[in-house]
């Protein structure tokens, strides 16, 4: 019997190392079809899935009540796995060069537990090489078998999107890829338990791993050329938001917007290319300029913040400004790689102490990444700015009646800075306010 019969007759596990946004929905869907151990390292999050909650609200608690993932946090347990995949994140250091250390580091725990006759797949992004030429080497030494006689290892770069109820593990074509044909085979078998839109096979893990990474440098570089167009425009003293709506009506236009470009893909990934471009003597030209372009977006806007206060003739140092919204996203509690915190530590370099509101967000994450407190709606009075930068579902119902309620009534004209576009021009169109969105 092959692998994928064993897993399907019950007789073998699937272990799933790390369980963030990406690795615990997809251990959530195997188990449906499998048996599968669930593996993380921090036992504080395997606590929360044993009492049913989702941390990361991708599948929901009902969910995490009902699934037959075995969580622990005990490495021990990965020995009775034969199919693993790896999910850890793979950020970049303050220098934009690729952080590979929770990759490697989920290596070497699995490399300990690794037994013969085993598929290791990885899922998280990296440049072209470095399952083959990092993380195997490494399996080997931890492991003492040798790849290829004793194990077999594949690449299936995840592509689920954080906070998409659409865009799902089941409703996406899966990328998958093997170190030979035979292990491309099982690789894509298994993966069809869950990827019910069908799998791509790629020719090699490298064209996987490639495939991967460019996918969200074109996405970086196309809101790059976004955000350009909206600082040209503004300059022009047109809308950009209606220079698209206009532009989009032609069939072949890319439906992008500007904005603020953050988390652990978009504004990571293109890093990695680059990397690796470097490695072998080219400079990256436009993937490194969009880079640039969308780094700077958090002190653009605080500084268009800024000169609207001063155009209202309101004091810059000590303004009481309101952040609505601090996650990298919409809908989502990540706060990793949010680009809002740009925005918050530009304006205190003004003398401004913003207030941040953000009623998704995961609060313990973001006190312990970036020493933020929430406050609640209550506390958003008296405002001389405020400034929505999240599309929260929360946020959406907000009407102008609203807004003027925020704000100190001695200003005859409120500062509202609109990020994202989210709310209806025309309604903040009059003398009662300086409305600014990209």
């Amino acid at each position: 019997m092959s692998l994928y019969e064993k897993l399907l007759a019950g007789e073998e596990k699937l272990s799933l190392v790390g369980l963030g946004y990406v690795g615990m929905p997809i251990a959530v869907a195997f188990a449906k079809k499998i048996k599968v151990v669930g593996y993380d390292f921090n036992a504080e999050k395997v606590a929360l899935y044993h009492r049913g909650i989702d941390p990361t609200r991708e599948v929901g608690d009902e969910a995490i009540k009902q699934t037959k993932v075995e969580f622990t946090a005990d490495p021990e347990k990965l020995k009775e796995c034969k199919f693993h995949v790896v999910a850890v994140p793979t950020p970049v250091n303050d220098d934009h060069t690729p952080d590979l250390t929770p990759v490697e580091s989920a290596t070497r725990t699995l490399g300990k537990y690794l037994t013969k006759g085993s598929i290791v797949v990885y899922e998280s992004t990296v440049y072209p090489g470095v399952t083959e030429d990092i993380c195997v080497p490494i399996l080997e030494k931890e492991s003492g078998l040798k790849c290829g006689v004793d194990f077999k290892v594949g690449y299936s770069p995840e592509r689920i999107n954080p906070g998409d109820k659409v865009h799902r593990l089941e409703t996406i074509t899966k990328i998958v890829s093997g170190m030979d044909e035979e292990t491309l085979e099982e690789v894509a078998n298994v993966y069809k338990l869950v990827a019910l839109a069908g799998v791509h096979k790629a020719e090699s893990i490298k064209v996987a791993e490639a495939a991967k990474v460019i996918e969200n440098s074109q996405r970086d570089i196309n809101i790059a050329f976004m955000n350009e167009l909206s600082m040209i425009f503004h300059r022009m003293g047109i809308d950009t938001k209606s220079v698209l709506e206009a532009a989009g009506t032609k069939w072949n236009f890319l439906k992008f917007t500007p904005g603020l470009v953050g988390g652990h893909c978009i504004g990571v990934d293109p890093y990695y290319l680059t990397y690796k471009a470097e490695s072998l003597g080219y400079h990256s030209q436009i993937i490194l300029s969009g880079r640039r372009i969308n780094d700077d977006m958090g002190k653009y806007i605080a500084e268009c913040c800024v000169k609207n206060l001063i155009a209202q003739d309101i004091g810059v140092k000590g303004a009481r400004v309101g952040i609505l919204g601090f996650t990298f996203k919409e809908n989502c509690p990540d706060t990793r790689n949010t680009k809002v915190i740009d925005i918050y530590n530009e304006l205190k370099e003004y003398g401004i102490d913003p207030i941040v509101i953000d009623p998704q967000a995961d609060s313990d994450e973001a006190k312990r990444l970036y020493g933020i407190t929430f406050d609640s709606m209550d506390e958003l009075h008296d405002m001389d700015a405020v400034l929505v930068a999240v599309a929260h579902e929360d946020f959406l119902s907000i009407k102008p009646e609203d807004v003027k309620k925020w704000f100190n009534p001695a200003h005859k004209t409120r500062v509202f800075l609109d990020i994202k576009g989210i709310f209806n021009k025309a309604d903040y169109d009059t003398d009662e306010f300086a409305y600014w969105r990209l």
